[in-house]
């Protein structure tokens, strides 16, 4: 659904071309009334425009003057029927081109007359235009002056002229400057972004259960910062709630055991075997207790605990302490390890209480004489019973689904803190159960992008 709503980049984009639209509408409707109905600004610009074209033809070289009239202005002067009429001097007063006839010396300035660098006479008031005027023009070394004059503007050429200076004066600078300012507002909120979305990235990765995580926010703009902030915040609220958790199941754990450990103290000074079998009874209702103590610990559990740890000296260690108790039983306990080091991200503690719990399980769970076999390989550490030939058969384990139940669940739930899984599988000999154990959280993601 993210990845459906445009970027914050489309959304300034849309909305700056928006603007920027509406306001040169805006300002188009103001020009256009202003213009229209300034009729001294539209004869000025008549005159400027149409002098310019007409001065585009001139040629000046060392062996003098040539004129060719140009094509966008051909029609309106190449003879003096048109409404249009022009004349073209050098410095010196001579005519170097005239669409005119003898009229054209009662409406220009005398050729006596040193002409003005710009002139402009009225002869009508109002629209449509009818006036006369000329420029001079500086082509080369020499100078030239250009006049015209319009009676009535039969070609509506004011029109040309006003969109000419729509074009020039509002449509290229407002276009100009709306590439700079989108172009500025895009790289500005670029660069304002990257620590966003670095930020992004981070939380991708963030653990929820590890109290140390935060943002950094000292690059954010102020705005972003204050919810880099806020989700800090949150995070320390959970460091908190995690901390009154394990005070609150550690308070438990002890009220309930202290009772417990007195009843089976007076359950000793009886001499009864219903006695004993209320003893057994309590020890398993003691180890109920306590799992689930530590599967409620389990859920508050702080990653900031993780370090390296050696599976093959963790599991033979387990290994070593719980022999003793599983010959007891009547079981025998071997270790296989297929390598000689396994170095992964870890808790120490509680991959002990996850190995302790499969072998324990394995331990009520299996007839006698059962040999029970625990591999050790690359992250993985496999506990499988394998019981005599022709047991499994005849024997019909019983199995007691409250406490071997919560036994799974209590190393399912350190695998899942570890990133791993665990997986229960029947092979020719018995059952296998084997803890994977994952990258650390967020360090799986860290390999996948520098790989």
């Amino acid at each position: 659904m993210s990845r459906s709503r445009p970027t914050l980049g489309t959304i300034l984009t849309r909305r700056i071309a928006f603007f920027a639209v509406l306001a040169m509408v805006f300002q188009l409707a103001v020009v256009v009334f202003d213009y229209y109905w300034n009729v001294g600004e539209l004869s000025r610009l008549f005159v400027e425009q149409e002098t310019e074209r007409l001065a585009a033809g001139i040629a000046a070289a060392a062996g003098g003057v040539r004129y060719d009239l140009p094509e966008n202005v051909r029609q309106r002067y190449q003879h003096s029927q048109t409404g249009y009429v022009a004349q073209i001097r050098d410095a010196k007063g001579s005519l170097v081109f005239e669409s005119c006839d003898d009229a054209c010396e009662s409406r220009f300035l005398s050729r006596e007359v040193n002409p003005p660098d710009f002139w402009l006479r009225s002869l009508k008031p109002g629209r449509p235009l009818t006036l006369v005027g000329g420029r001079a023009f500086l082509i080369g070394n020499q100078r030239f002056v250009v006049d015209v004059a319009t009676m009535g503007d039969p070609q509506n050429v004011v029109s040309d002229v006003l969109w000419n200076e729509i074009i020039e004066h509002m449509i290229v600078p407002m276009s100009i400057l709306l590439v700079l300012v989108l172009g500025a507002t895009l790289l500005s909120v670029r660069q304002a972004l990257k620590p966003v979305r670095a930020a992004a990235e981070a939380a991708d990765q963030i653990d929820p259960m590890n109290s140390r995580s935060h943002l950094q926010f000292q690059e954010m703009p102020r705005e972003v910062a204050h919810l880099a902030i806020a989700v800090n915040r949150a995070f320390e609220r959970v460091g908190e709630l995690m901390k009154s958790q394990k005070v609150l199941t550690s308070g438990i754990a002890h009220e309930v055991r202290t009772p417990l450990a007195a009843i089976k103290l007076e359950l000793g000074r009886i001499d009864h075997p219903r006695a004993r079998k209320a003893e057994a009874d309590l020890d398993d209702l003691v180890r109920f207790v306590g799992q689930l103590t530590t599967l409620a610990r389990l859920d508050t559990f702080d990653h900031a605990m993780f370090e390296k740890i050696d599976l093959v000296e963790l599991s033979s260690s387990v290994v070593e302490q719980l022999a003793p108790w599983v010959y007891e039983n009547k079981r025998s306990l071997e270790l296989s390890a297929q390598i000689d080091t396994s170095i992964v991200q870890g808790v120490a503690a509680l991959l002990r209480d996850a190995l302790r719990n499969l072998i324990e399980n394995a331990v009520r769970h299996t007839p006698e004489h059962t040999n029970i076999v625990v591999h050790v390989g690359s992250r993985t550490v496999q506990v499988e019973d394998r019981y005599q030939e022709g047991c499994r058969q005849k024997t019909n384990v019983g199995h007691r689904p409250d406490s071997l139940g919560i036994g799974l669940k209590i190393v399912e739930r350190i695998a899942e803190i570890h990133g791993g899984s665990l997986r229960c599988s029947s092979s020719k000999h018995g059952h296998v159960f084997e803890l994977e154990i994952g990258p650390r959280i967020g360090e799986g993601t860290a390999m996948r992008q520098r790989a």
